[in-house]
């Protein structure tokens, strides 16, 4: 064998030396149980009454009616009686003459959740919406708002509502407002059990004890080597390789001089 066949001959063989020590790597990092990517929420979540629309993994419909309340204060209302805005109907058949409430909603409370949604191409447990899913106003756009309640409902705030004057509403006027899921980080929580992805059982634990923040996590010890694939490996191969091809060039001019 001449020394440029031996020369293309170790050069291979640095490459593929490089490929087989990052393809295991690679290999650990995929079947680890750690997400790699971000969250797909899947199918668009429509409130098809109203025409909103999210690209979140949930939407909530709160609706509220103006309605009367026996006073905690009787002092603070009006004989013993005040006006709130309030998710429920109120049953008012044992109030005072005056102070009669609708019977019930016109329109109900819903909510709608992901059933497509998936994490690094596999499907995403509903149990981590519900668990970790948090939930956040945002204003829709009307612009699909069906006639019929167009002419009932304006923009109020960050939704609709029914009063003629917002700033003097009456017992039975209505306001709609939305709320869409967002997904917090989702790193350390999940583990891929059965195709899906699901919670870890600490993580479920944390959400059922509802701790109010999360702090973030002291590790105590060595930390833990990220032993994932990198392109650092073939790069540092390549150059193994090229500088033995540099140097057995070298040496053959050398010797030819």
């Amino acid at each position: 064998m001449n020394r440029s066949a031996a020369a293309r001959a170790l050069f291979a063989f640095a490459l593929a030396a490089s490929m087989c020590a990052a393809l295991p790597a690679a290999a650990q990092d995929e079947d680890s149980g750690e997400p790699i990517g971000e969250p797909v929420a899947g199918k668009n979540l429509r409130d098809r009454d109203f025409g909103v629309l999210t690209r979140q993994f949930g939407l909530d419909r709160r609706v509220e009616m103006y309605q009367w309340r026996r006073a905690a204060d009787p002092a603070a209302g009006q004989g013993g009686y005040e006006r709130i805005w309030n998710s429920a109907p109120i049953d008012s058949s044992q109030f005072a003459p005056g102070h009669v409430n609708p019977a019930g909603l016109p329109l109900e409370n819903k909510r709608w959740w992901s059933e497509s949604a998936t994490l690094d191409g596999k499907p995403l447990d509903s149990e981590v919406l519900r668990a970790l899913g948090e939930w956040s106003v945002f204003r829709p756009n009307f612009s699909r708002l069906p006639s019929n309640l167009a002419a009932t409902f304006q923009p109020e705030g960050d939704g609709l509502g029914s009063s003629e004057n917002p700033l003097a509403p009456q017992i039975g006027d209505l306001r709609v407002t939305w709320r869409e899921l967002r997904l917090p980080a989702l790193e350390g929580k999940l583990e891929l059990r059965e195709g899906a992805w699901q919670l870890k059982p600490e993580a479920a634990a944390a959400a059922l004890n509802a701790a109010p923040a999360r702090p973030s996590a002291t590790v105590l010890g060595e930390l833990p080597q990220d032993r994932r694939w990198s392109w650092a490996w073939l790069v540092a191969g390549v150059a193994v390789a090229a500088a033995a091809l540099v140097w057995l060039r070298g040496r053959r001019r050398r010797r030819a001089a």
